[in-house]
């Protein structure tokens, strides 16, 4: 197994998306990017913290490669607006990619570059940088969008990620979704 860790906005929205991929072992929800050592949600989306709202996804490289996880991440949020997604706005809720090693960096930015190049997106602002250190969110945060289908947010915006990522990468979807 690897991981990737990946910020686009609410992580709830993110983690449910990921979560309808066959090969995605976990997916988890924390913090990442920040200064302060075992930040909590309140002080997260206080913005004081430094940190981004992030999920970080366990999968099997036999079974899905980073590049079909980095196609889906800018697949599902708008990596061109800073600091925000939707309706979330600041720092907590920036696009960004947190490597896990030298090659993860490095395909990041070539697909980011790439994206830009064929004109699919202009102006990316996803940061890519390489993870110092991912903290687990609280655990009510875990599922969210699986244990509050009807949560009206979740309706809002994590059930168009879902059904997005459902539509456009079909084969990709595990069957018990």
């Amino acid at each position: 197994m690897e991981r990737a860790t990946f910020g686009g906005g609410c992580f709830w929205c993110v983690e449910a998306a990921f979560e309808q991929l066959e090969g995605v072992d976990s997916v988890t929800s924390g913090y990442a990017g920040g200064h302060t050592e075992d930040p909590t949600y309140e002080a997260v989306c206080s913005g004081s913290t430094g940190h981004a709202e992030v999920v970080q996804v366990e999968y099997n490289p036999d079974e899905i490669a980073y590049e079909d996880l980095l196609e889906v991440f800018f697949t599902v949020h708008d990596p061109t607006t800073k600091d925000r997604e939707g309706p979330d706005v600041g720092s907590q809720y920036r696009s960004a990619i947190y490597a896990h090693d030298e090659a993860q960096l490095e395909t990041a930015e070539a697909f980011a570059d790439e994206l830009e190049a064929e004109g699919l997106y202009e102006g990316i602002v996803t940061e890519i940088e390489p993870l110092d250190t991912f903290y687990e969110a609280e655990q009510y945060h875990q599922n969210y969008f699986e244990k509050n289908p009807n949560d009206a947010y979740c309706s809002m915006h994590a059930a168009p990620k879902v059904e997005t990522v459902r539509e456009k990468f079909g084969e990709n979807v595990a069957p018990e979704h």
